[in-house]
């Protein structure tokens, strides 16, 4: 039954919440009340958002130090795969902002304490396989274009990617096969986890009701993959540390997006983190 209550929600019925339209102005109201977010307590944000610069320059590390150059660049896109996950604290902070509670950055640590918590780290986990197929696929290219053999440096892979035919090769068939991962986890996280955070609807319903609200709104929640996209792009340039702002006011404005394209449950549905 602990299973069944992961996919399927608390009740026996699971519930269907109800989705409406947006345009683009309802993203210039969620950007904006993230930006709210972020200014009301700066000092705390930043500090939780520089878990994210901090991984980031980790993975670099990493990567350089095993010589796998190639996977430099997934490693940075990669971060829009598993962003809806990492952040859940910032959704906590809104949530409890809107509600005109007390809020501090360790109130994002509450979400530990939700009912919807096992399915929220499911759906992580799912994101998690994600981004290492999505890794797999991008060396998998890589050798396919450039063999086994692996850059001396930086500089070699650089002008290896950008100024041959098969660098060309690779990144465009690299960011079309980026564009396809970046469309699914878009398609199933930008609501699921708000709504798992304010509803445990399980992770079935936490899907569909993502995948319905993209379908319903292709456009705009395409727009809204190319501002997260460019958010993500920017921050990670300066050697990561851009993420300590981009990702907490993206985290709080996925929050106010999902309360625009999500319905209000009703107040038998509601259950509080905290």
């Amino acid at each position: 039954m602990a299973h069944f209550h992961v996919v399927a929600g608390a009740t026996e019925t699971p519930a269907q919440p109800v989705v409406r339209k947006i345009t683009p102005a309802d993203l210039k109201e969620a950007l904006a009340k993230g930006f709210d977010d972020f200014w009301a307590m700066p000092s705390h944000l930043v500090f939780l958002g520089l878990i994210y610069p901090i991984i980031g320059v980790c993975l670099a590390a990493l990567t350089f130090s095993n010589n796998a150059l190639p996977l430099l660049y997934p490693l940075a896109s990669g971060f829009a795969l598993v962003g809806p996950f990492a952040a859940i604290g910032l959704y906590e902070i809104s949530r409890r902002r809107e509600l005109g509670l007390t809020t501090t950055w360790q109130d994002a640590f509450d979400v530990l304490k939700s009912p919807s918590i096992p399915s929220i780290a499911a759906l992580g986990v799912v994101l998690l396989v994600i981004f290492l197929v999505w890794l797999t696929s991008a060396r998998m290219l890589y050798q396919s274009i450039f063999g086994y053999e692996v850059p001396a440096s930086y500089s070699q892979f650089v002008n290896q990617v950008l100024a041959t035919s098969e660098g060309m090769r690779l990144i465009v068939i690299g960011n079309i096969l980026g564009f396809c991962f970046a469309v699914a986890v878009l398609s199933i996280s930008v609501i699921s986890f708000p709504l798992l955070l304010d509803r445990d609807v399980g992770v079935a319903v936490a899907i569909y009701t993502s995948v319905k609200a993209v379908v319903m709104n292709p456009l705009t929640m395409a727009l809204w993959g190319l501002i997260v996209a460019a958010g993500l792009l920017v921050g990670s340039l300066p050697l990561f540390v851009g993420l300590a702002i981009v990702m907490p006011v993206l985290g709080h404005a996925t929050w106010h997006l999902y309360r625009r394209v999500v319905e209000p449950p009703h107040p038998d549905e509601a259950h509080p983190a905290a």
